[in-house]
């Protein structure tokens, strides 16, 4: 997760990978043993010289290998509760994400799932759930404090439509529901047997993200591709699941165009081409395009520097 910048659920409240690392050790190319902080530092803030750590989250192993991270700790919450939510379309379940967001309600974890997922949950992972877009919410904090998030979050969700709204307060039930997001793509996967799967992963201003997501909908339909589209929308980034089959050199062609096509279109709104999976080698030309010359060139300048002989990961990212 620290070589690729990653994040999860939890994201929306406590933050990616690179705010919860405090400190790496890493292995430089020529040998030497770096702490990226110095050695056995984990303060809150510094001042002290560059961000050596936040320089390897994110650098997808081009740079040096990690061998240890020192993380943040969040307390456990007193109480959490968590939702589902269906929603007569896309744009009024994203644009419920955004209402609560802006309302300042401190949600714990907001996803979307569009129909085409939440019938895939329902058959892999055994959910009764409505087959409609849909948000699924988690709570955290106090008791007193819960009561008023979830009527602030009703009120905004019902305000654009939302029916079939369900609370799941016992751990047992938490879990069935977030099992079933994190199984998404193993649903997703099951909905075309013997195919692969491959994901879009952009990532925009909140709001701009119906826009996006909307629009998103809108070419997965006329691609003819077969697709599903699940998101951390409290982040503003969401996943295109796409499902290929890999000897058709046609279909990969279209998928392809399709993910480049959104990678666009994110950064035409002020967005990134990746908000967790990183660069790799088939977002290079995106990455170029997003941070422009100067940067791609700054990106060089270190590479070359802390890897003259080009040994680690080579051809990726840059």
């Amino acid at each position: 997760m620290a070589a690729t910048g990653a994040s999860g659920t939890n994201a929306v409240r406590y933050g990616t990978i690179r705010d919860n690392v405090l400190n790496l050790e890493v292995v430089l190319p020529g040998g030497q043993l770096l702490h990226t902080a110095g050695q056995g530092r984990h303060y809150r803030k510094s001042a002290a010289g560059y961000n050596l750590t936040g320089l390897f989250v994110g650098s997808e192993g081009t740079l040096g290998l990690i061998t240890a991270a020192t993380l943040r700790l969040h307390p456990a919450p007193e109480t959490t509760v968590a939702a589902t939510c269906a929603f007569p379309s896309v744009q009024a379940a994203v644009d419920s994400t955004v209402h609560i967001l802006q309302a300042a309600v401190p949600v714990a974890r907001i996803e979307f799932l569009d129909e085409v997922m939440m019938d895939a949950c329902n058959r892999h992972s055994k959910l009764d759930c409505r087959v409609a877009p849909t948000l699924f919410l988690e709570f955290h904090g106090s008791e007193q404090a819960l009561g008023e998030q979830v009527q602030r979050t009703e009120e905004i969700t019902q305000s654009n439509g939302a029916f079939h709204f369900s609370w799941a307060k016992e751990a047992e039930e938490r879990s069935q529901l977030w099992a079933a997001r994190h199984n998404a793509w193993y649903a997703a996967l099951a909905l075309r047997p013997g195919c692969k799967g491959y994901a879009t992963d952009v990532c925009v201003p909140i709001s701009r993200l119906p826009e996006i997501l909307v629009q998103a909908k809108e070419d997965l339909k006329a691609s003819g591709l077969t697709g599903t589209i699940v998101g951390h929308v409290g982040d503003g980034n969401f996943h295109c699941i796409l499902l290929v089959d890999p000897e058709d050199t046609e279909e990969l062609r279209r998928v392809e165009a399709f993910a480049q096509q959104l990678g666009r279109r994110a950064l035409a709104l002020h967005g990134t081409c990746t908000g967790e999976h990183g660069i790799g080698l088939g977002k290079r030309q995106l990455l170029q395009e997003e941070v422009g010359a100067v940067g791609i060139e700054t990106m060089r300048q270190l590479k070359a520097t802390l890897d003259p002989r080009g040994l680690m990961n080579p051809g990726k990212v840059l």
